[in-house]
């Protein structure tokens, strides 16, 4: 006699499908996203500033997401002085690049199935659109 106690028996498939474990909360935020991946085409490094304008940030929304990436080995940050003048030089650490194209692995994956389901999803006729049948909207 099979026990019948516990939850039913899943396929390690349908098992978390759509969790995207991959999707890493220190770089899945737009701002961070944007810095590692103007770091990843920079792998010298960028100057805080340079950086600053190519993310579009202010000083201090620059300075608070490099210091999460930072926490989380993804970066490193050097203080130092170039022409007699301090200058904070930031580039993606080999962790750092590792983590970040794993990263882009499950965010490919993301991309794929959702437009396998947008392509596959058939076309809604009529005024209620996107609703399911039977309900109505609220």
């Amino acid at each position: 006699m099979a026990n019948s106690k516990g939850p039913p028996a899943q396929s390690p498939q349908s098992c978390g499908r759509f969790a995207y474990e991959g999707l890493e909360r220190a770089i899945h935020e737009k701002a961070r996203l944007g810095i590692m991946t103007c770091l990843a085409t920079h792998t010298a490094g960028l100057a805080f500033t340079d950086l600053k304008t190519l993310c579009s940030l202010t000083d201090g929304n620059l300075n608070r997401h490099l210091h999460v990436l930072e926490e989380a080995g993804l970066v490193e940050i050097h203080k130092g002085v170039r022409h007699n003048r301090p200058q904070t030089t930031c580039r993606m650490t080999p962790e750092g690049r590792t983590r970040f194209l794993e990263y882009l692995g499950a965010l490919e994956e993301v991309v794929a199935d959702a437009a396998q389901a947008v392509a596959s999803a058939p076309k809604s006729k009529g005024v209620s659109k996107g609703v399911l049948e039977g309900h109505s909207p609220a």
